[in-house]
């Protein structure tokens, strides 16, 4: 593709924020008009719902789930281990119940003995608040994952260990819930002591070598970032355009509409044999989830460099100004002592496994990793053999501790 095409497109964006799914009629599944605290209540777990405030004043919903379907609240003896979920890219914790509660992990790790908490980040469905800036300021989108590392991550870990009176907990991330645990875990010790083990499912440090289509985009991430704000655009849900050039070059005629109208798998990949195709709909309607233009822009300069780098503001005198040297800080991953397991799959368009490769030997503390055949980067999520491949896995190693 020409660079004359790539300008059209980018002048094509919509100055509107418009739904992905916004045209399609989705089955009526009650989840799909859910938010997860009703979705985890629905099938039939207590849930509890929290405000956690960062310390630069983003204030982010996390949900818990206390027990199992058949377990008594009142009935419950002393404190079980503790597990934080993190979700991905453009996504929120709603990945984590979507499924049907025996192929769900949340549900699944409730129902096993463990109490469960659900991450969120800023600019997500629920990190829409501050505690002084609007959500339609400029201030208020002005972030990357570099502050999600920084501030979410410590504030939700601290809060829930706080909540719980536990001294440390398991975490499990996805896709970006791996990159800000890379990225906090290696310098911040005092949150490292807080984590007994962290499973990293596709786990991500640097996307140099990613398949998504999204790598299209690196050599404008410049003009991009103009532009999005030359329009005013701060959060980043695609317009239909977009979509559907994607669609285009990443769909055949015979795939289905409701996967290719959908921008996360445009940009993760999905794998039909994994998905269950009737929780398309929950699926859709809770995904993307959204984020801000420049935490896309991170992601572009990241295809671009293949370093594990904060975000990159354009010129050496910009970058002097907010990190005091020519060039973004890089993050180090052997620095990170968490004891650590990767699963990570052949086809992700993501993580890809070039990646993943080079990832693993700076990994001082790493117990294991499991490499999946033939998955993708959603299947961690919503793969039908998801809970037989790599959840009951997981549980057997938090037990084994």
């Amino acid at each position: 593709m020409s660079m004359l095409c790539f300008v059209v497109l980018c002048l094509s964006f919509s100055l509107t924020v418009v739904a992905a799914i916004s045209s399609f009629d989705l089955q009526d599944l009650p989840e799909t008009h859910m938010n997860v605290s009703q979705i985890i209540r629905y099938n039939g777990y207590p849930a509890e719902e929290y405000n956690v405030v960062t310390d630069d004043g983003y204030v982010i919903t996390i949900q818990r789930i206390p027990a199992g379907r058949k377990e008594n609240l009142m009935d419950l003896g002393g404190p079980k281990p503790v597990v934080f979920l993190q979700h991905g890219l453009l996504c929120s914790s709603s990945n984590w119940v979507t499924n049907l509660p025996n192929e769900s992990l949340a549900f699944i790790l409730a129902d096993a003995g463990f109490d469960v908490w659900l991450g969120n980040v800023r600019g997500n469905t629920y990190g829409l608040h501050h505690v002084k800036y609007p959500v339609h300021s400029d201030e208020f989108w002005d972030f990357s994952w570099d502050e999600m590392a920084r501030y979410d991550l410590p504030a939700m870990l601290k809060f829930v260990v706080s909540k719980t009176s536990q001294p440390s907990l398991f975490y499990v991330g996805h896709s970006q819930g791996t990159l800000i645990a890379f990225a906090e875990f290696s310098r911040n010790k005092e949150l490292a002591k807080l984590v007994k083990k962290f499973f990293a499912f596709g786990p991500v440090t640097t996307v140099g070598h990613l398949e998504s289509p999204i790598k299209y985009f690196r050599y404008l991430a410049p003009e991009l970032q103009f532009l999005f704000k030359l329009l005013g655009v701060r959060d980043f849900l695609p317009s239909n355009f977009l979509i559907h050039w994607l669609a285009e070059h990443v769909c055949d005629e015979h795939e289905v509409d409701l996967i290719c109208s959908n921008i996360l798998f445009l940009i993760a990949g999905y794998d039909k044999a994994q998905l269950n195709m009737t929780r398309l709909p929950v699926y859709v309607s809770h995904t993307p989830a959204g984020t801000s233009v420049k935490n896309m822009i991170h992601f572009l300069q990241m295809t671009g460099s293949n370093k594990f780098q904060m975000f990159n503001y354009g010129s050496a005198e910009k970058n002097r100004e907010h990190y005091g040297q020519d060039t973004p800080p890089l993050y180090n991953a052997t620095a990170m002592t968490v004891p650590v397991a990767l699963y990570w799959a052949q086809n992700d368009w993501l993580a890809d496994p070039t990646d993943v490769r080079a990832l693993l030997p700076l990994l001082s503390n790493k117990l294991y990793d499991k490499y999946i055949p033939k998955w993708d980067h959603m299947d961690f999520l919503w793969g039908l053999d998801a809970a037989e491949v790599v959840y009951y896995d997981v549980i057997k190693h938090m037990r084994n501790v």
